[in-house]
């Protein structure tokens, strides 16, 4: 059986200090790892960068004459992100079956991904595509130089407990949980607004809880085929994918403030979920089940 190929991509050039793809290096190394029943690699793994600012990118303009059959994309930028061009061709890779999974961060970080059919419409910003009240208000106290959505669910490093929402989806499914779902996600002291815009056959398959206010926030949305478009999933912050949620102790970029916690490091079985969730989902935006 042929690997499912993955691409895994940011929104910015290559940089050293920022949330650059090398930053998600855990995660594709463990997809990489994955094997099927008879030995053979489950996922061929591509991981990049833009190759320029201001021109398309050759590989997103073009990304339905591509033969990947998933693309994670992880919108790091502060302002325009992507290209009329670069959402044309991600637009026609998912308009062709393809599987997309796409997530951003805190108030206006990836807002760039609001262009995007289908997908684009899960996410909310303070400035573009505003959740409505009372969604649009601050969460997260201490950072305050970071407006809303800033869902506040923990500390870097830590993880936080996650509530399945209605029939467990086969990207949480866990046969060795007492109640057969994944439970564990990556915190994070600010994270993104996401919800299942009507007439996309989405839904919230996850949600978080405020550690500040304790007010629900959903954590994952799942888009099913159709005619139209492929499978999807809007997750709220690319911290649940970044090495440095994963394990503080490899670092992170310098403009980040908050103080990581090292629960992830202490409680493997949580460490474990989170890679399972990982696997899960790009089995299932490949199209197969959700253990391979």
């Amino acid at each position: 059986m042929n690997p499912i190929k993955v691409l895994l991509q940011t929104t910015i050039v290559p940089s050293d200090n920022d949330w650059s793809v090398a930053r998600f290096g855990l995660l594709a190394k463990m997809l990489m790892a994955q094997r099927g029943e008879g030995g053979e690699p489950m996922f061929e793994v591509t991981a990049r960068d833009r190759e320029t600012r201001g021109a398309p990118d050759p590989v997103l303009a073009t990304l339905d004459r591509s033969d990947f059959d998933e693309m994670w994309l992880f919108a790091v930028d502060t302002g325009e992100g992507l290209l009329p061009e670069d959402i044309r061709g991600i637009n026609a890779f998912r308009g062709s079956g393809r599987g997309l999974l796409v997530t951003r961060d805190h108030m206006d970080l990836g807002c760039c991904v609001c262009a995007l059919d289908g997908v684009g419409a899960a996410h909310h910003f303070h400035t573009r595509n505003v959740e409505p009240l009372p969604g649009a208000q601050r969460d997260d106290p201490y950072t305050l130089n970071i407006s809303w959505p800033n869902i506040h669910t923990g500390a870097n490093g830590d993880f936080q407990e996650i509530r399945v929402v209605g029939e467990i989806h086969p990207v949480l499914q866990d046969g060795a949980s007492p109640g057969g779902a994944i439970r564990h996600l990556p915190s994070h002291p600010h994270e993104g607004a996401i919800s299942a815009p009507a007439g996309f056959n989405a839904r919230v398959i996850a949600q978080g809880r405020s550690a500040v206010t304790g007010r629900s926030a959903n954590l994952a949305v799942a888009f099913e085929a159709t005619a139209t478009g492929g499978r999807a999933i809007a997750q709220s912050t690319f911290h649940h994918f970044a090495d440095y949620n994963w394990d503080p102790r490899i670092g992170c970029p310098s403009f980040v403030e908050e103080a990581p916690g090292d629960a992830m490091m202490r409680v493997p079985a949580a460490r474990a979920a989170v890679e399972l969730y990982a696997r899960n989902v790009a089995s299932w935006l490949g199209g197969k089940g959700p253990n391979g």
